[in-house]
């Protein structure tokens, strides 16, 4: 079926989509540099205990993962459908879902976080600042929830604008918060690596606020809606389309955990923090594939939405030809300047800048691989075919990744042959999605029909 020439031209572009998803995704990215500079002037210890208090934090929000994956792929579905009604509906069920997971998830979060901080074999006091940040960060569960979901679902309706207009002033409240508590200006105490903790929850806080009220004034395109939303098949629906990519973001995050473990327990910190600084310097680089993800995503889910099978195609490859290019271009020309990048961030530390030019040199070179990731990966879950990638992520992380690098690690190889892994994990995941995807079966995981409630 086809869509005619007016509901054509209320799609958005996928530079419409996917611009001012950069935009926002690289403020942020120019926010955690930001940080890395202020934590990184106190010394390794204290960037790895960010790198690993982040890496937790995100690990406890898989169950945010997975709503939010619904809510994208159910907005984009029923606005492709022009049922507007049905995506207001999904957005309430979606928010009180986030908001629920947030409240459970931040007990675990303060109560566990030493015990969790302590498995990577850094040192006492990285444990301790590590703790620290996932306390802070767990106490803004909520907070993160309701910017994650009510963004998501701006987005899946075509409205990317919104949410980046947002997001500035969330991060102009990030770095303002940075300056003052990481080091202490003004009369606060320096709080060092917790302060990084406290200023992104601030930040998320008044962006919640905003987005909440913003929401009850009817000032979005997806509308409050106060009736009809409660509705067990809808929940059982966001749920059954979102669990596999909460699985794949257990299993990302389980594969991490492994793979920080090998590094950190056998290389030292400098190893660590040089993995954790050399991936913050390529999420300059991420943010633009995460661009193009939500541009597939949203276009795939609105033309099957359409039931305009061949839109959907259409939308997926062109998604995946931009960020192939975009991101190969931005990644190698790091990769190429890769000693001047890890000197700007390090400093003085010869092996830490040595082990960040090496990350970053191999990640560089890797990112055309990942444009598969981001922007295949996209269209697949916004087709409701979330169960793909999460196989694609077993294979490739765990399967190729965590297995060479252990084999690496106890046979006693250098770390650049531990961080190289990447490779490999990348060029697995890249070939099985795109395989998939040209496969067409994606277009018939979820059907209009079955949607109806």
């Amino acid at each position: 079926m086809s869509e005619t020439s007016d509901t054509k031209d209320k799609r958005p572009s996928i530079a419409q989509l996917a611009l001012p998803s950069i935009l926002g995704n690289l403020l942020f990215a120019i926010v955690a540099m930001v940080q890395t500079k202020f934590v990184g002037e106190l010394g390794a210890e204290s960037l790895a205990a960010v790198n690993v208090g982040q890496r937790m934090f995100f690990a406890l929000q898989a169950v945010m993962m997975a709503v939010s994956a619904g809510t994208t792929a159910l907005v984009a579905r029923a606005w492709g459908a022009e049922d507007y009604e049905e995506a207001s509906r999904v957005t309430m069920a979606s928010l009180f879902l986030a908001c629920t997971f947030g409240l459970i998830l931040t007990i675990p979060g303060i109560l566990f976080a030493a015990p969790v901080a302590s498995i990577f074999g850094l040192s006492d006091r990285s444990v301790e600042l590590a703790a620290d940040y996932i306390i802070w960060m767990s106490i803004f569960n909520v907070a993160f929830g309701i910017n994650f979901i009510i963004g998501a679902a701006l987005r899946a309706a075509g409205d990317a604008w919104t949410p980046l207009w947002i997001g500035v002033g969330m991060n102009i409240v990030n770095v303002a918060a940075l300056y003052v508590l990481v080091p202490g200006e003004f009369g606060a105490p320096a709080m060092g690596a917790p302060g990084a903790a406290i200023a992104a929850g601030i930040s998320f806080a008044l962006g919640g606020v905003v987005m909440v009220v913003m929401w009850l004034r009817q000032l979005f395109v997806v509308r409050y809606i106060s009736n009809k939303w409660y509705r067990r098949e809808r929940f059982m629906r966001l749920l059954d389309v979102g669990y596999p990519a909460a699985a794949e973001m257990m299993v990302f995050q389980a594969g991490f955990v492994v793979f920080f473990m090998l590094v950190g327990r056998y290389y030292g910190t400098e190893a660590f923090a040089a993995y954790g600084v050399g991936g913050m310097i390529l999420s300059l680089c991420m943010v633009v594939g995460f661009g193009f993800s939500i541009a597939g995503s949203t276009l795939v889910g609105q033309h099957l939405g359409a039931e305009d099978f061949d839109g959907a195609v259409k939308a997926g490859w062109s998604s995946m030809g931009y960020a192939a290019v975009a991101m190969g271009s931005i990644g190698w020309t790091m990769a190429y300047f890769a000693e001047e990048l890890a000197r700007y961030f390090v400093g003085d530390d010869p092996l830490t800048v040595e082990l960040t030019t090496a990350m970053v040199t191999i990640m560089g070179i890797s990112t055309p691989l990942l444009a598969a990731e981001f922007a295949i990966g996209g269209a697949l879950r916004g087709a409701g075919d979330t169960r793909f990638p999460l196989m694609a992520t077993i294979i490739g992380l765990l399967g190729v990744r965590v297995t060479l690098a252990a084999i690496f690690t106890f046979a006693g190889m250098p770390v650049i042959w531990v961080y190289a892994t990447m490779v490999g994990d990348y060029f697995v995941k890249a070939s099985m999605l795109l395989w998939r995807f040209h496969s067409g079966r994606w277009k018939r995981v979820l059907t209009n029909e079955a949607l109806a409630v």
